[in-house]
Order: C-alpha cells, then structure tokens, then sequence
C-alpha cells in the first residue's frame, strides 16, 4: 500500500491543541478567533485527512480519541519546534539566546535542585523565559509532559515503575540516597510507624524495603514530601526518604544513615531529540550537569 502524504497547516494543529485544552468546540473558539461552527468544520476536515476519529463529540463537549490525544501531543511538538525554527533562525550565531522554556519538575526537585540552575540560566541568558510546572511523578509524571508537548524539558525519576517514553532522550543528573528521618532524639526510631507518601516509590526502593524486616507497612499516608516531614517532626513516625527531599528538614527531626546497602534514586532530564537542540535547552542542560551536587549524589 503506498503511503499518502497528510498536509496540516499550523492552524489546524492548533485547533486540534484548542479544542482538546478547552474541552470543546465552542470552548476553544474565542482564543482561535473563530466560531463554533468554523472550528467544528476545521476538525471534521482534518479527521477526512487522516482518516480517523479525533473527538468523541457529547453534550458536554469534545473529547479526544487515543488517537486524537497522540495527534494532539504531536501537533503541540510541532508547533513548539515551528516556533523554534523562527527564532533560532533570525539569531546569528552571536545573538542572545530567547524565548519561553517551558520545565516539568517533581515537587524537591522544583524546590530544591531547579532555583540555583536557574538562577544561573538567567544571570548568562536574561532573555530566557523559564516557567516550571511542578508534576507528581506518578503514572507519566514529568517525562509524559514532555511526551505530551506541555513541557521542553523534565526533571525526572529514571529507572523507576514507570519508564520513560522511548521517544524522549536525556540522562542522569544524579543518585540520590535514601536516609531514615525520624524525631530528633528517639531512642528507637525503627520501632516508629512508617509515613509515607506515594510518590515515594520504585520498584528498586520498594524491592529493597521488602527485604528489611523491620519496615512496617504505612500507617499513615501524605500528600507529599513535605507533608511527611512535618508528620515526623511532630513524632508521629519516622520515614525513609530520598536526599533532595531532605535538603532542609523542619526543627525536631534527624536524618539517620542507612548504611552502605542503602537504596537510591536516579534523577535526571528528558527532553525530545527535536529540542534537545535547541538552544534554550541546551543552555539548561548544561547548567543542570553542572549542578552535580557530591552530597546529594553520595558520590
């Protein structure tokens, strides 16, 4: 069978990312300009060229198929490479590197890996636009915002439960220990409950608590890292938690070694290979590698 070469223009990429982002025909039209019944035809149209169903359509509006969000999560890379094209074609090789730089990151490492990169990003290339979206790492986290278009780069759990989408690239930044944190001053903190939290989890850590028979089960479930420490601190368990998480722990808590078989947690980026390079995330990628921190990467 001989393939057919689909031609979609910008606009129509962008009525695909509209619609499914506003949940609906109607929804999406003031931000594209248009109407209702223009968008609705536009849909239709490009559903004609590729042959399938893109929208489940409902009194509630517009949903997209599994094949309409994979068209959405390319249109979205696309548009974003189309915008890259642009700028990076009318810069001289000399010129100031610009734009938005879009970076997807888990709660510790927003908090406590991302400021100084950033910090330093911006004092050598000012004209970048760096937002970060914080994502739970859980089910595609951080590196499904990358796959999905949302974000030019993520910091990401690597090697963990949930692989990292073979189409994206990156590498580890560091490895990062797990310690027991505990109330300050307990004379037995491994008799303590356990807090946890679910981001808290690979199937390397999980492998390795099984193995220690004096881990409890939870007892007490948080929303977060941060949540957790503040459960320890008022002594209501002690928990085991990776470094970034424990970079500043509240008053009346301890950090306690776990020894050498201790486990650990690879943190890195993932980004495209389209925009992997570009010049914005280049200028990141290098400012993360040398963020390399030996106390938190135990090495």
């Amino acid at each position: 069978m001989v393939s057919t070469v689909v031609d979609l223009a910008p606009q129509e990429l962008r009525i695909l990312v509209a619609v499914a982002e506003e949940g609906g025909f109607s929804a999406a039209a003031p931000g594209l300009g248009t109407t209702q019944s223009a968008v609705s035809h536009a849909v239709r149209g490009i559903e004609g060229k590729l042959g399938v169903v893109l929208f489940e359509r409902g009194r509630y509006g517009a949903r997209p198929t599994p094949a309409g969000a994979r068209a959405v999560a390319h249109a979205r890379r696309v548009l974003r490479m189309l915008e890259a094209l642009v700028r990076e074609t009318r810069d001289t090789p000399r010129a100031e590197i610009t734009g938005p730089l879009r970076v997807a990151a888990f709660r510790s490492a927003a908090l406590h890996l991302l400021p100084p990169v950033l910090a330093r990003l911006s004092a050598r290339h000012p004209g970048i636009e760096t937002t970060v979206t914080v994502v739970r790492e859980i089910g595609p986290g951080t590196a499904g915002e990358v796959a999905e278009g949302r974000a030019d780069l993520g910091i990401a759990t690597l090697g963990t439960g949930a692989p990292v989408p073979p189409e994206l690239v990156g590498d580890v930044l560091l490895e990062e220990p797990y310690s027991l944190v505990h109330p300050a001053g307990h004379p037995d903190p491994r008799s303590l409950p356990l807090v946890d939290w679910m981001e808290n989890c690979s199937s390397y850590t999980r492998r390795w608590w099984a193995a220690q028979d004096w881990i409890p089960a939870a007892t007490v479930r948080a929303e977060d890292d941060g949540a957790v420490l503040s459960m320890v601190g008022s002594g209501l368990g002690m928990a085991i938690m990776p470094a970034l998480s424990l970079t500043a722990v509240p008053a009346g808590t301890e950090v306690t070694d776990l020894g050498p078989e201790r486990p650990t947690r690879r943190v890195g980026y993932v980004t495209t290979p389209e925009l992997a390079a570009t010049a914005a995330v280049r200028a990141l990628v290098r400012e993360l590698r040398g963020s390399a921190n030996p106390q938190v990467s135990g090495v």
